[in-house]
């Protein structure tokens, strides 16, 4: 899927002009801090916020539009996004990271390639590194739809990340977009080993 054509012709329909509401919500609450990685972050609006939040953020996308787009929104951090590929990230990204801020990237993905966003997220993720993901578990698709969005549901989650990974924190957030109210989880998962 070519994603900057999306972008090229304004049809970014994941895009609500602002971060993920639970997204903000948790950073609110919980004291993360590092290095993180915002993967597949189109128009940059989780990496402005984690950088309010105190962490030195890092917004990686496969869509030079969606890049662009990020660092006009956000000139002050321009310096902050790329244009990379999560499944084969630039070697100063690799291992780089105590956090992961995931919200939409994987749902983008046809299920194929889950196992490629996995292998990813351990490239660029330090051991003992947090994984944040608002997870869009149960996208509104009409009979017949596919996606993108791609469903996928929390036994999927659980399985792709069984193996290397503790869950630390897993509810259904209180807050949503319009339409995303009860469809989506907030799921924070660490890697195992301990940051150095």
């Amino acid at each position: 899927m070519d994603w900057d054509v999306f972008y090229q012709k304004g049809e970014v329909f994941w895009d609500k002009g602002t971060a993920s509401l639970p997204m903000k919500q948790y950073l609110e609450r919980h004291a993360v801090r590092g290095r993180a990685l915002v993967p597949g972050c189109g128009r940059g609006h989780e990496v402005a916020l984690a950088v309010e939040h105190g962490l030195d953020a890092i917004g990686l996308d496969i869509a030079p539009t969606g890049v662009a787009e990020a660092r006009a929104l956000y000139p002050r951090l321009a310096e902050r996004f790329v244009v990379g590929d999560l499944f084969n990230p630039p070697a100063a990204m690799r291992g780089a990271f105590d956090v992961v801020l995931e919200h939409t990237c994987m749902s983008a993905l046809a299920p194929a390639l889950r196992a490629d966003y996995r292998r990813g997220i351990d490239l660029a993720l330090k051991p003992g590194g947090l994984l944040v993901g608002v997870w869009f578990i149960d996208p509104a698709l009409d009979p017949g739809e596919e996606g993108p969005p791609f469903a996928f549901s929390v036994p999927d989650l659980a399985a792709l990340f069984a193996d290397g990974y503790e869950i630390v924190d897993d509810y259904v957030p209180d807050v949503a977009f319009r339409g995303r109210e009860g469809r989506e989880r907030v799921r924070v998962l660490r890697r195992a080993g301990t940051l150095a």
